[in-house]
């Protein structure tokens, strides 16, 4: 009896809680109502953040850095070179470069590149030049340096303008500069890096290697192409550099692929429509015709073609190896030279280093058994050259890289 009680005082108390908890719970439209605000004031905080990452972006547009600096070397590092001894000869103050310790010429110095450090300050505006200045340093690299005829040898005038072309682009990168200031130094940058190709061809290593420069040649040409499909126009010499890109990359299928991507305004242009069709000749391995199209190309055409010489002469004289292969087949060595694009000797000199024999009256005897790869160091590209030296004539280095032909 007494646990019975216990049981139904239990039960009570368990209603009578229940029913004060309903009497304090919300009523239907009021529960509705406070969920309303808490989605509200989800949606506010979400609100806030989207916000604050909004203000984030435009802070961090806002710090690109701009830079100060009116002189083509910053003050400070014309100071610290001077002190630590590392001016080059091209930089040094007249009439002090046999001193100790040289002095810097403010008006031939020229900030050098220097890779990126922990713990440096890369963005100080005082050590940035703004785009203008830029430029004007790529103008004074371009007629003062690697145009002069006094400085010698080439091959130091091309390691000094390098280093200092990559200093320039380093304080574009850091401010990330665009526009026609940074079109006009990619363009000139781009010549001289495609002319330093050609006339440094063969050069040994230590003095000029052909991988680094090309290596910074293709950044510097994608960016510009780049810089032409972003940029608002009018970019009058688009085409000339279209048709450059793709003559150095003869055979690429994405050089290849970018040109068909162009407008058909300018896939129709004359410079294009040349470098189309080299480039064809090149794939379908028609040397013949690769040859006697590249004879219309200008100068800087030419150099950026000329790394293509090799492979394209040895591919003809590999087809006329089997085509003419007979033991009673004389083929002229002058007719041999026109196809070549090359004088008679060269030609001859050219056919030894691929085993095809030259009888003693001017006759190649061609077979394909005898045809051997030259090895290597005995092919020098540089003494076949002759297709592309002929198109320079009495243009200067300073109206090649400046684009005045």
């Amino acid at each position: 009896m007494c646990q019975f009680m216990t049981y139904k005082v239990k039960e009570q108390a368990i209603k009578k809680n229940s029913l004060s908890q309903r009497r304090d719970a919300p009523a239907g439209g009021e529960w509705r109502q406070r969920k309303e605000e808490r989605w509200r004031g989800q949606g506010k905080a979400q609100a806030r953040e989207v916000e604050e990452d909004e203000s984030c972006e435009q802070h961090g547009k806002e710090a690109v850095p701009r830079g100060t600096c009116q002189t083509m070397c910053p003050a400070r590092e014309l100071q610290d070179r001077e002190v630590q001894n590392r001016l080059h000869r091209f930089e040094m103050l007249a009439g002090t470069e046999r001193v100790r310790r040289p002095r810097g010429d403010p008006l031939r110095a020229v900030k050098e590149y220097t890779r990126p450090a922990a713990g440096k300050d890369s963005t100080n505006p005082t050590d940035l030049r703004p785009p203008a200045v830029l430029l004007k340093t790529v103008c004074y690299l371009i007629d003062d340096i690697a145009a002069s005829p006094h400085l010698h040898p080439w091959t130091e005038v091309y390691s000094f303008v390098f280093d200092r072309l990559r200093g320039v682009k380093q304080d574009m990168i850091i401010q990330r500069v665009s526009g026609l200031n940074c079109m006009a130094i990619l363009e000139r940058t781009v010549r001289f890096l495609i002319y330093a190709s050609y006339r440094l061809c063969g050069e040994p290593l230590w003095l000029y290697d052909p991988r680094i420069n090309d290596t910074h040649l293709q950044e510097s040409l994608s960016w510009l192409l780049d810089c032409y499909a972003t940029e608002t126009g009018p970019h009058p010499n688009q085409e000339e550099f279209q048709a450059l890109g793709l003559l150095y990359n003869l055979g690429s299928a994405r050089a290849t692929q970018h040109i068909m991507e162009l407008s058909g305004r300018l896939r129709t242009s004359p410079a294009i429509t040349l470098a189309l069709s080299i480039n064809r000749a090149f794939l379908e391995r028609n040397p013949v015709r690769m040859l006697r199209l590249a004879r219309r190309l200008n100068f800087i055409q030419g150099c950026a073609l000329h790394r293509h010489l090799v492979t394209c002469r040895r591919d003809l004289l590999l087809i006329y190896s089997h085509g003419y292969c007979s033991r009673n087949c004389r083929f002229p060595l002058d007719r041999l030279a026109q196809l070549l694009s090359l004088d008679t000797s060269l030609a001859a000199q050219l056919c030894q280093a691929y085993g095809v024999d030259v009888n003693q009256g001017n006759q190649l005897v061609f077979s394909k058994a005898a045809f051997t790869e030259p090895g290597k160091g005995k092919l020098h590209c540089k003494m076949y050259h002759n297709i592309v030296a002929e198109k320079q004539r009495e243009l200067s280095v300073g109206n090649i890289i400046h684009g005045c032909v």
